[in-house]
């Protein structure tokens, strides 16, 4: 029974539920979207130079489906005939 009794008692809120730490909460989220509002071309203005950059990588690992000309001596892509 001396359990039930501790039950009852208040447990302080912690910081994040304080008024100190709710303030802080929306400080930080009006600071973080002029942040990201004001700077959006800096952190993402190196997307376009990564597709260019992507082009080279795509040319090098990707190999094709059988080579040029293939489909034109009706020639699947592993090199056998095409059942049609």
């Amino acid at each position: 029974m001396h359990g039930e009794h501790e039950r009852d008692v208040a447990e302080p809120a912690g910081f994040w539920r304080s008024k100190t730490g709710i303030v802080l909460i929306g400080f930080l989220l009006i600071g973080g979207f002029l942040l990201v509002s004001e700077h959006r071309v800096h952190a993402l203005g190196f997307l376009p130079y990564l597709l260019v950059l992507a082009c080279p990588l795509l040319h090098i690992f990707h190999h094709g489906h059988g080579g040029h000309g293939a489909h034109k001596r009706g020639l699947s892509h592993r090199g056998a005939p095409e059942v049609r």
